[in-house]
């Protein structure tokens, strides 16, 4: 099975490297490239439906419409789409604003052609949004800065409480956002991996999200770890 990719960057040299890196994978096919978020929009209406990507790689700062725009519309027009970000910027301000975008993962450029195509395919096996371990350091570096503040919070109790997570779904909670896979989740816990799957699934549920970034993001907003 191919898995559709659309590959979204105003620079004509980083859509052919992105391509390139992608095509030396069988599982992947490049069905659509697109210059900017606009342009984005505009050719995703002439696609055939099978066509249409499975996961779009959207890069950031693009003019007319810009990564964090672009995945916004196209989140609401086409909720099929995983909508990945592909960029150099690692600063909180970005990987946040994406996320409440609808960001499904965040992925930097410099990663090896094999670590993105292995957390694309993650992604479309299991379902994990597939986060850089730079970006999962920096996500958890900020929780851990942020811990006597969360920990003093009036409202951690009660957001702990609203959200109704067991003690070992707050341990798998704090797991992924090192960035851990359900296998490696299930290795460190010594449950098997279906059974992390599940506990994710659950997660997932009760936060209200739909995938690893957003969850991320709730729990360090919401003060759960």
């Amino acid at each position: 099975m191919h898995i559709n990719i659309a590959i979204i960057d105003d620079k004509l040299g980083n859509r052919n490297i992105i391509r390139d890196k992608l095509r030396r994978n069988a599982h992947f096919k490049i069905t659509l490239t697109a210059e900017d978020g606009k342009d984005f929009l505009t050719k995703m209406k002439d696609l055939d439906p099978d066509e249409i990507p499975h996961v779009a790689l959207m890069d950031l700062e693009m003019p007319n419409m810009d990564g964090v725009d672009a995945i916004a519309a196209g989140s609401s027009f086409y909720p099929e789409v995983k909508f990945v970000v592909l960029t150099i910027f690692d600063d909180e301000d970005k990987i946040f604003k994406a996320i409440k975008a609808g960001a499904y993962g965040y992925l930097l450029k410099d990663e090896s052609a094999e670590n993105i195509a292995e957390m694309l395919w993650q992604m479309h096996e299991n379902g994990a949004g597939p986060i850089s371990p730079g970006i999962a350091h920096k996500i958890l570096q900020l929780v851990q800065k942020n811990e006597l503040t969360l920990k003093q919070s009036k409202t951690q109790g009660s957001e702990k409480a609203f959200f109704d997570l067991t003690q070992r779904e707050l341990e798998i909670l704090q797991l992924l956002v090192q960035g851990l896979f359900y296998k490696e989740i299930g290795l460190k816990l010594n449950i098997s991996t279906n059974t992390a799957k599940k506990h994710v699934v659950n997660i997932y549920q009760k936060l209200h999200v739909n995938s690893r970034a957003q969850a991320l993001h709730l729990a360090y907003e919401k003060g759960l770890l």
